[in-house]
């Protein structure tokens, strides 16, 4: 049988690939399973992986939630299980890539959303659909996508169904890259290098922090961040010891 989610490490990095290419990498209960003991692994992992990339297989990274799961009635393991999966893999120790082609509709919209940071394609297409099969949102969309592009922008998609390209996306911050089509496995690959030559304890505390202040008042944020803050960092003297001027 198929592997539904793919783990390959890249020179510390880690890449999981979504792996139904045949329907356009649908989400089905099953692929949420295999993609729980991933974010498992990395959560044991930590800071010996520099990031990781969310990615899909084929002409698509993924069309959304599997209609024909939907319909079919589908037995989860446990109550909010894809919702709980996605939450943990936006609070990863580890900065999250989506790399985002063709169609992210939907339940890949809240997917794609955990990521840290999301680079695209000028001709990805993305969408909140939920309103046009007469479905409401469960895995984070109401509340992700509002404080990624304003909650203006994220009442009109959502309410409209509307699809918008990955130059839209990027425009309307959805999207913090987006490059030619022939283009995104370089320019991804680009994107991980720049992280990992970094260091990953200081990363991953950055990403604590931020996380921790969302939703702050500034003074409240800065008191948080003193009070948590190490400011030298696990591999911070070794790093200066090596710096040449």
């Amino acid at each position: 049988m198929a592997e539904l989610v793919l783990r390959n490490d890249i020179d510390g990095a880690c890449f999981l690939t979504l792996n139904r290419p045949k329907v356009l990498n649908a989400l089905n209960v099953d692929l949420f399973t295999e993609l729980r003991e991933h974010v498992g692994e990395l959560e044991r992992e930590g800071t010996d992986i520099s990031c990781v990339v969310l990615r899909g297989a084929g002409r698509a990274f993924s069309a959304g939630h599997d209609l024909g799961d939907i319909k079919g009635g589908e037995k989860l393991p446990e109550p909010h299980f894809q919702a709980n999966i996605i939450d943990r893999l936006s609070k990863l120790p580890q900065p999250v890539i989506g790399s985002i082609h063709g169609y992210c509709y939907t339940g890949a919209l809240e997917l794609a959303l955990a990521s840290d940071i999301i680079i695209t394609t000028h001709s990805t297409k993305f969408g909140d659909t939920h309103s046009q099969w007469g479905l409401s949102p469960l895995w984070g969309m109401t509340q992700r996508l509002p404080r990624r592009i304003g909650l203006s922008k994220a009442k009109e998609m959502m309410f409209t169904s509307a699809s918008y390209s990955g130059t839209e996306a990027l425009a309307m911050g959805l999207a913090d890259r987006c490059v030619d089509d022939d283009k995104l496995e370089e320019e991804t690959a680009l994107l991980v290098k720049a992280i990992s030559t970094n260091s990953p304890h200081t990363n991953k505390i950055n990403k604590e922090i931020l996380l921790e202040t969302d939703g702050m008042e500034l003074e409240e944020g800065l008191d948080h961040e003193l009070d948590t803050s190490p400011g030298m960092c696990e591999d911070g003297p070794a790093r200066l010891a090596a710096f040449k001027k």
